[in-house]
């Protein structure tokens, strides 16, 4: 029995589910059936052909999208003395050391991203059933195991985002928002794709991009053509229906 809603329901009834379609129809037809009160977010999906069990195919790092993510990025430091300084000026929302240790370790997850300067990541690697499950420990590969702290945090901020592999070869990433532009929202799904084939394993044999698709966060998803996520120009008239 379905769970969803009507307004998801007749959405749905709107998109040919055995269709491939470019990136800027997909993002128009998003746009467009985007029925929510609030400002939904665009979410991708991609599955790669990749084996996340052998180590040197499982893929993670970070990106900047060129146009943001559009949400507001808490941000949680562990760091000390003239670093925890630099990340206080850089608009990180909580910085500590071991008092933060203990907070986290008391359950406390009221953040969405978490930097530490390598100084403490001893403290830090005590809290994995905390941080592990929520996909939040801080990683050299992310950059969020660095002495620059505030540059990091500027760039989570300004719209840097995480990706990895999941156990069968996902990524989900937030690409912006519905109330961007669909040339925005085109940037961005480019540079992901851009960075997903920057880092392709050199092992990964066969199609690389096996499926992907965009949607709302209350919406269907549309599928894209995987022969199609790399090309750039944004098709013409963007905004128009497909």
């Amino acid at each position: 029995m379905s769970t969803h809603g009507k307004k998801y329901l007749d959405a749905a009834k709107q998109i040919d589910r055995e269709a491939y379609v470019s990136v800027p129809a997909a993002v128009t037809k998003v746009k467009e059936l985007a029925s929510a009160k609030f400002d939904e977010t665009v979410d991708l999906a991609v599955n790669l052909g990749v084996d996340p069990r052998k180590a040197d195919q499982i893929l993670r790092g970070t990106l900047s999208l060129p146009a943001g993510t559009g949400r507001s990025v808490r941000v949680a430091v562990f760091a000390a003395g003239d670093q925890a300084n630099e990340a206080r000026d850089a608009g990180a929302d909580i910085v500590g050391s071991d008092d933060l240790v203990a907070r986290v370790n008391d359950g406390f997850t009221d953040f969405d991203v978490v930097i530490a300067t390598p100084d403490l990541m001893a403290q830090v690697g005590t809290l994995g059933r905390v941080l592990g499950p929520r996909g939040l420990m801080p990683n050299p590969k992310t950059g969020t195991v660095t002495m620059e702290v505030g540059k990091a945090v500027s760039e989570f901020k300004a719209g840097r985002v995480e990706y990895r592999t999941d156990k069968v070869g996902n990524i989900h990433l937030p690409v912006g928002k519905v109330s961007f532009s669909a040339e925005d929202i085109v940037r961005n799904i480019h540079a992901v794709f851009d960075e997903l084939f920057r880092v392709k394993p050199a092992s990964a044999k066969g199609r690389y991009v096996l499926s992907a698709a965009i949607s709302s966060t209350m919406g269907p998803s549309v599928k894209l053509d995987p022969a199609l996520v790399r090309e750039i120009a944004v098709e013409e008239p963007v905004g128009a229906a497909s």
